[in-house]
């Protein structure tokens, strides 16, 4: 089994997070893996280690962008593929979808992919829009927000929580899927896998090397404010009139 598992890196969600003047989030003070697209590199390297294979970590973006292979190299993953140029900064949701989908065909064509596994969402645009995009530019079936997972021989079938309802589906491979938190716990490396990491090849590709022309974004940020700070609540003592002066105020708040 060959599996093709994409990350990305993101600003740490605990962090402060900005836009620069051109739109685009400020990168490379607190980046981290995206946190659920620790659950998709758990979720791939726990189907090797039972039926055997190679998962592969890709990512795209800037030089730094490689510290999120290297994360999931320490998670279990073989080897890793970046692809960066300066001219995909920016990229949105499509673009990026684009350059993933030709990285995942140039995988392809050394040996067949037989998954391709990513999170959810990324945490910084969390537009949980790349699962399904790259799975259409690849003419794979999806399955998506899967909360289980398992591999039937030339199948694959997941669990998915919708609402109060569960479904249960399969596809026969290749396919694309995406996971929530709610799969797996991520492990946690050990030194020993820490150490092993630094060993294991991280290829860096441009997007001419991948046959293709940096994508152009479908979207373009018009502008951007901060988010204002938050205003100091008001204390309201009742007098027994406390309900009509809460209505009130929401309803100023309406009309605001």
């Amino acid at each position: 089994m060959r599996i093709v598992v994409c990350v990305k890196h993101v600003p740490d969600v605990q962090s402060d997070r900005a836009l620069d003047d051109a739109g685009r989030t400020v990168r490379g003070l607190d980046d981290v893996l995206n946190e659920l697209d620790e659950n998709a590199v758990e979720a791939a390297v726990s189907l090797v280690e039972e039926h055997g294979g190679e998962v592969v970590a890709l990512t795209m973006g800037p030089d730094d962008a490689e510290d999120a292979v290297r994360r999931a190299l320490q998670m279990g993953a073989d080897r890793g593929v970046h692809i960066s140029d300066d001219a995909l900064a920016g990229a949105d949701v499509l673009a990026t979808a684009r350059v993933l989908a030709a990285a995942v065909r140039a995988v392809h064509a050394e040996t067949p992919v037989d998954l391709v596994v990513t999170g959810m969402a990324a945490l910084d645009g969390l537009t949980s829009m790349l699962p399904t995009a790259l799975a259409g530019l690849l003419d794979l079936p999806q399955l998506t927000l899967a909360t289980e997972l398992e591999f039937l021989g030339g199948r694959v079938r997941v669990r998915r929580e919708i609402g109060d309802a569960a479904e249960v589906l399969e596809a026969p491979l290749p396919a694309l899927i995406s996971v929530t938190d709610q799969a797996n716990e991520p492990r946690y490396p050990a030194f020993r896998a820490i150490r092993a990491a630094r060993k294991k090849p991280v290829e860096t590709l441009t997007p001419a090397d991948l046959g293709i022309t940096a994508p152009a974004s479908a979207t373009t940020v018009l502008s951007a404010e901060p988010r204002p700070a938050r205003e100091q609540g008001r204390i309201v003592t009742d007098s027994g009139d406390a309900g009509e002066r809460l209505a009130e105020f929401l309803i100023d708040s309406q009309l605001a």
